[in-house]
Order: C-alpha cells, then structure tokens, then sequence
C-alpha cells in the first residue's frame, strides 16, 4: 500500500470533544484525508484558512497527537505500531520548523547549546566532532558561526532564529521536514531568504519538506505539489502550477482571487461573502459538501451528498459534483 512513498496518511482522522465531559459533541478538525510523498526530494504544500486543520495533521504527523481513526506512514511502516527503536529512527528523521521562532528555543541557553543537545541525545558525533557539526549545519542555513555562536536567542533576528531551526532541523540529517508556517511572523523582505534555504535544502541535500502556510504565493514559489483543505478536508490537491493557475474547485478558486495584486489600478471583481454559518457550528455537519454555504455553483445534491475526492487528470484531485464525472477515486 505504501510502498515507494516517504509518507502517507490514509482516511486520516482526528476529533476534539466539545462541551463538558459528557457532551457528545465533536469537532471534527482532520476528516478522512489522504495523500502521499515519493521518496525522491519533493515539496509538498498544505494549504488553507485558519481553522482548515492544516496544523493538526501537522502535529499528527509529527506524532504529538494520535488519531481518532485512519493510518500515517513512513516508508511502508505505520508510525503507531513502530519498535522503540524505529520510533527514535522515525523521530531523527522527521523534523519541524515552527512558525514562531521566539517562543522555539529555551532563552538561557546559547545557540552552541541549542544545537549541540540534539547531537548528544541521538549520538550523532561523538563529541569531538560536534563543533565541526554545528558549524556545517550553521553554514549550510546561511548563516555565519562568528556571528551567533555564543549568543543567546534573543540576540538573533526573527530571521536568524528561523534559519537557526532549520539548522537544528538539518542537524538530524532528516528525509523530512514539517514546517509549519515557517515564515508568517517574520519580515516580508527576509521570508525568500528563508523559503530559499528550504529550496537549497531539498536539492543539495536531497531534503523533503510538508510545507504549512495559508499563504498561496509563498506556497506557489517553494512548492512542487499541493493540497487545498477546508474545514478538515481535501478540496483539491495536484502540481502546484496547475491549482493554482487552473483552480477547479469553487473554493480554491475564492482563494486564489481573493489574493491581492499590488497595483491601485487593479481592483476586484467580484465581491467576496463571508460565510452566515459560526464555523463551531459548521463544524458538527455530518452531511452534504463542507463548502455548501458559501457555494455559487451549490445544488441540491451537495446538501444531501458529501463529494468524494477524485482523481480528474494529471495527478489533479478535486472534491466537487462539478468535477466528478468520469473520475476515479483515491
């Protein structure tokens, strides 16, 4: 099922109790996903609003967080059912970067220390060797050992810190990196830096990336493919040139036009409307099209039915009735 892929997760699903002990209410925040990532070096986007469940199947996949249902795995192996071993094998090689590179790093300890910990807890020189390590992992981030070595974090600049996570990242000569939101908190002139470094990583060193963002243009930039989510499921996901530029589903093409061009003259044509609906309410509808509420195109049928994702062409998947004929499934 999975072989010849780094990573799948299958009907992958996670819920959250609403309410007091006994309240039988759930929020569904991951409903039934599917994906995957080759062996070879790719950069793969999870996109979406606040609220879309990108970051829980972040954490999910890091192992912070177990599901209520569905399967995660790594090189054929379900993560859940790993050796303690294969476990700390697993833990080595699937690192994260997060968005906020102030709150990541203990404030007493220097960078020396932050990056030498992680050397020591997987053995991964003796110590000996850790300096020439640390040194390599600083520089291959682009940033100078002379210049931070020996300082605490909050002598870096935000982009500093976000290069130093990718340095602690690199560390670990991962297959994987989860990086969620690596570049929202820091300054618009430093994110190509950062998003460069992510590029260089996966093809020198042959590094994989799940990239989380709500931010389409970064994600059209760094990304080979993508998966559009909403409300905890995959409206649409293939080549990131493709959805973006030829978006099918009704959503992904409300995302795409309510980004903003930077010229006066430009405005846009169409107006966009908000969702009527709370999204906790939202959250507990158990049938019909997620997007319903907020569809021009909506029908009777997307009421009553919940579209399945299928494959269109060219490795494109759209979840919508106006795309679904002649499709296959997942």
């Amino acid at each position: 099922m999975s072989e010849g892929k780094l990573l799948e997760v299958r009907e992958l699903t996670k819920e959250f109790p609403l309410g007091g002990l006994l309240s039988r209410r759930k929020l569904v925040a991951v409903d039934h996903i599917t994906f995957s990532m080759p062996e070879e070096p790719r950069v793969l986007t999870l996109a979406g609003e606040s609220g879309s469940g990108k970051t829980t199947t972040a954490r999910l996949i890091l192992g912070f967080i177990k599901p209520t249902s569905g399967k995660i795995f790594y090189k054929g192996k379900d993560i859940w059912r790993m050796s303690k071993s294969e476990w700390k094998q697993y833990r080595r090689e699937v690192q994260a970067v997060f968005q906020d590179p102030y709150g990541a790093f203990n404030p007493l300890f220097k960078v020396d220390r932050i990056l030498t910990i992680p050397i020591r807890k997987f053995n991964l020189a003796p110590p000996e060797e850790a300096e020439e390590l640390v040194v390599k992992a600083l520089e291959v981030v682009g940033l100078r050992p002379d210049e931070v070595l020996g300082k605490y974090p909050h002598q870096l600049s935000g982009g500093q810190r976000q290069r130093l996570m990718l340095a602690r990242a690199f560390l670990m000569k991962p297959r994987l990196i989860v990086a969620d939101e690596p570049v929202s908190m820091i300054d618009a002139s430093l994110r190509a830096g950062i998003l460069n470094v992510m590029l260089d990583l996966k093809r020198k060193m042959g590094i994989s990336f799940l990239y989380i963002t709500h931010d389409l243009s970064t994600a059209n930039y760094v990304s080979d493919d993508i998966v559009i989510m909403y409300r905890g499921s995959i409206m649409e996901m293939g080549p990131v040139d493709r959805v973006i530029e030829e978006p099918l589903h009704p959503y992904v093409k409300l995302l795409i036009s309510s980004i903003p061009i930077p010229d006066p003259d430009h405005r846009w044509r169409e107006r966009i409307v908000l969702p009527k609906v709370e999204l906790s309410s939202q959250a507990l509808q158990t049938t019909g099209c997620k997007f319903y509420d907020r569809c021009p195109f909506r029908m009777n049928k997307c009421a009553e039915e919940r579209p399945e994702l299928v494959k269109i062409n060219d490795n494109r998947y759209v979840a919508c009735f106006l795309h679904s004929g002649g499709g296959t499934g997942i």
